[in-house]
């Protein structure tokens, strides 16, 4: 296979694709023999991989380079015309649903994929092809919108990512002056982030009512294809976290002041952990690479074959570079069973942590590259549960990367760790919050905010950022705009994660092995369904996480944090 430099983009001629499905369309669901629907399904699944991997170069392309033009028209191509053949999309749902062979094919397909299936009627129907074609140049707004910043700081010009460095440095005042100018980028432009996010609220809003939802609520819920919980479940497990987390993560940042010898820590306070500078890698992306491709060699037979394949084909994007996008992503081009990891590396723990997290969902989408298109990935709270099971598994290795700095690392990713959850069930909260009162005003959005993290936040202030301190942090939080009630996922996947550090604990190999089997599954079950195989405890019965917690609290209690 060759390299991805060389993976061909052409864009697709939309007309001989209509064309083809049509013909395939006639196939399924009519008076047809089941094995020529059979095979029509899959030749339909053939054709939309294609389209899909031509999607999904110029996705990867255009955010490595916002600023090619080439690859920037051709995303406008993609959001302007996907939304039309999720008309097609429907039609095969449809005709599949409606089949007279459906009760065998369901026993050869599985009938996960008729369940999604009938999710996916729901939140589509051809009267809002507009709006989605809306959705998708705001998300597309607001990637370029961030990826432009140029942040003038200390005789340089940096992007977002790059300014990392500056907010965990170990100078106060470098982190105090570091959150002002990121701040300052924010508010230049706050305007325009209220419009695109206004806009975007509305959208969805309006798109539910066209579908007979009440609100965009269950209709965001429906498209992650959740099949085994709704809001009132997650209702219950943010609740859990509120009354068994929030007083654990209030202990650690008092033990973090008492390093930091701070008195009363600010805002730029909390992304320090030790006066003595947080972990970081002791080598350049190179060296950490080899470190990896040592790791997943030892790891497993699975884990280095993945890896040793992820580097022939060049498969990883990580360095940091004007005009790249944001942030980190993993995704998969089908037409060459191939994921692909995407990166900002910036000289701090998260580079090992992208080596780690990102690694876990491609290691996870190759072992399960051979299943069907639907069950490559699973819903996106038991794709997480892959990747930060992952970093919890590479704690073996981690010192390679960390060398002196390894004590540190491992106490701060745990208490990181645990410190996250809060913070993603107030994501989840915020949005249940906007989207029901969909209405609001940008300044009653940033006041609901601002009183959510008093919640789950309580010792989060802001000093003299006024900015921040009017409730604008969750601008600089993609998944709000682009992915509305995804963030609760990373949260369900960690508690879920802190499983697998806990079987790790107990025996590394019977650890390993479940996490391969899981891996293995794809999405052939529901989350649900997944966790129960790997003989998981559900996130949403309470008393699950009080119980998961107490073996991590008894952890970070046996170290001397004082000493890091």
């Amino acid at each position: 296979m060759m390299k991805f430099s060389e993976f061909k983009y052409e864009r697709p001629n939309l007309e001989v694709i209509k064309g083809e499905i049509e013909k395939l369309l006639e196939l399924i669901g009519t008076d047809k023999s089941y094995e020529e629907e059979l095979k029509a399904i899959h030749s339909y699944f053939k054709l939309s991989d294609s389209l899909g991997t031509q999607g999904q170069l110029v996705g990867i392309r255009n955010s490595i380079n916002t600023t090619d033009e080439f690859y920037e028209k051709e995303q406008e191509f993609f959001d302007e015309n996907m939304p039309y053949l999720r008309q097609y999309e429907q039609m095969f749902t449809e005709k599949l649903l409606k089949s007279q062979h459906r009760q065998k094919l369901e026993e050869e397909l599985g009938s996960l994929m008729f369940e999604r299936a009938e999710l996916s009627l729901k939140v589509f129907k051809p009267e809002i092809i507009e709006d989605l074609q809306q959705e998708n140049k705001l998300s597309t707004e607001y990637g370029k919108l961030i990826a432009s910043a140029k942040i003038e700081f200390d005789g340089n010009v940096y992007n977002l990512s790059q300014m990392a460095p500056f907010i965990t440095h170990k100078d106060r005042e470098t982190r105090h002056r570091a959150q002002l100018v990121v701040s300052k980028f924010f508010a230049e432009n706050e305007e325009e982030l209220d419009r695109i996010y206004d806009e975007m609220v509305k959208l969805r809003d309006r798109m539910a009512k066209k579908l007979g939802y009440e609100n965009f609520v269950q209709m965001g819920y429906d498209r992650f294809g959740r099949t085994d919980y709704d809001f009132n479940d997650v209702k219950k497990y943010r609740d859990q976290i509120f009354e068994d987390i929030v007083p654990l993560v209030n202990e650690l940042t008092e033990r973090k002041a008492k390093r930091l010898n701070i008195e009363h820590p600010y805002s730029y306070d909390l992304a320090l952990s030790f006066l003595s500078g947080n972990p970081t890698p002791k080598g350049d992306r190179e060296w950490q690479v080899e470190r990896a491709r040592k790791m997943y060699q030892e790891m497993s037979p699975a884990t280095h074959e993945f890896f040793e394949f992820m580097l022939e084909h060049e498969l990883l994007d990580l360095d940091s570079k004007p005009g790249k996008q944001g942030g980190g992503y993993c995704t998969f081009l089908p037409d060459y069973n191939a994921p692909f990891i995407f990166a900002n590396f910036n000289g701090t723990s998260h580079d090992v942590d992208v080596l780690t997290h990102e690694a876990g969902h491609a290691f996870q989408v190759f072992s399960s590259r051979n299943l069907l298109p639907d069950y490559r990935w699973p819903t996106m709270e038991a794709a997480e549960i892959h990747s930060m099971s992952m970093e919890f598994l590479a704690w073996p290795w981690i010192d390679s990367f960390f060398l002196e700095d390894t004590a540190k690392y491992k106490f701060n990713h745990l208490a990181g760790a645990i410190s996250f959850l809060p913070y993603g069930v107030l994501v989840d909260e915020f949005q249940h919050g906007v989207y029901e009162h969909p209405n609001l005003t940008p300044d009653e959005r940033k006041a609901l905010w601002r009183r959510l993290e008093k919640k789950y936040l309580p010792y989060k202030d802001y000093g003299d950022d006024e900015f921040m301190e009017k409730g604008t942090y969750w601008f600089r939080q993609s998944h709000i705009f682009n992915s509305p009630f995804y963030y609760i996922d990373y949260t369900l996947a960690q508690v879920c994660a802190f499983q697998y550090w806990i079987k790790h604990q107990e025996n590394r190999k019977e650890a390993l092995d479940s996490y391969l089997a899981l891996c293995k599954l794809g999405g052939s079950k529901s989350f649900l369904g997944l966790i129960k195989s790997a003989n998981l405890k559900n996130p949403f019965v309470k008393g699950t996480v009080k119980e998961i917690v107490k073996p991590i609290r008894a952890y970070l209690d046996s170290v001397d944090d004082s000493k890091l």
